[in-house]
């Protein structure tokens, strides 16, 4: 079978990778209420969960589903012809938000089963047809981390800077998303918890990484943990605490609601995989 690679297709979908280098630091909340926010702005909107291992968008929002983006990737290479995507979509909906999810694998074995090349076609060509595509990934750079970054109009740099081994953290892995040569406007700095006690002042983390970040989310563990009870987003769950607001303006960012002038890039910017495939030809 022919898979289809970036430069032969033509896309139409924003893909916002939430990215970070930390695990438990609310990378999957911050995946799934930009999912339900875009979605509650009228786009049509896929969340895909590509933490391999341990995705748990499906557990947070208490939905079940036997059809993964492994189903998907044995289907496509065993029967290309009859592929259908939609067969392997899970559905959220909720007073008048629905957005599409393709869940993460039931089993840590199929997580090393997988195909970049197949799963990157999935992205780019059979969910082409969303407004944006919101990919969940696991907290490292692994290969498949890396073609999805390369494939990204954004990437979402997720952190929580609390105290000094977080700061050297974020640090190191945004000193290593500018070596993979991601252009630097490609690269959202979110700082998640930001209002929460901490050691290290964030205008002091912006110096140190010589970019300011793109949004601070406040710290509100009440209204995530009546997120997580209900299995809602936070639009659902505390529609009026300032966590919610705050993603809101997120949104907001994302589809010019507020102003900004600035568009969201062309996929590309550079990355480690696509400098290997100009490197051998590809």
């Amino acid at each position: 079978m022919a898979i289809a690679t970036q430069n032969s297709i033509e896309r139409s979908s924003v893909i916002i990778s939430v990215f970070s280098t930390t695990p438990g630091i609310g990378k999957t909340i911050v995946a799934i209420n930009l999912a339900a926010g875009l979605a509650h702005e009228g786009y049509k909107v896929c969340l895909a969960d590509l933490d391999l291992q341990f995705g748990d968008v499906l557990n947070y929002l208490k939905l079940t589903s036997v059809n993964t983006v492994a189903g998907a990737q044995r289907a496509l290479l065993d029967h290309p012809e009859q592929f259908r995507i939609g067969d392997y979509l899970m559905q959220y909906s909720n007073g008048g938000v629905n957005f599409s999810i393709l869940p993460a694998p039931l089993y840590v074995y199929d997580a090393y089963q997988t195909d970049i090349q197949i799963v990157t076609d999935i992205i780019t060509h059979h969910l082409n047809f969303f407004d944006y595509v919101v990919l969940d990934l696991n907290s490292v750079f692994s290969a498949l981390n890396l073609a999805m970054m390369d494939i990204s109009t954004v990437i979402n740099y997720v952190g929580v800077i609390d105290f000094l081994p977080a700061l050297k953290n974020y640090k190191i892995g945004y000193d290593t998303l500018i070596r993979f040569e991601y252009e630097e406007s490609k690269i959202r700095l979110v700082e998640n918890r930001a209002d929460s006690q901490k050691l290290i002042d964030g205008r002091d983390v912006e110096r140190l990484l010589g970019e300011p970040f793109y949004h601070r989310l406040p710290n509100d563990y009440p209204s995530v943990n009546k997120s997580i009870n209900t299995g809602q987003p936070l639009m659902f769950a505390a529609p009026d605490s300032k966590l919610t607001k705050s993603f809101d303006e997120l949104v907001g960012l994302y589809t010019n609601r507020q102003g900004d002038n600035t568009p969201l890039l062309e996929a590309g910017g550079g990355g480690f995989f696509s400098g290997i495939k100009k490197f051998f030809g590809f």
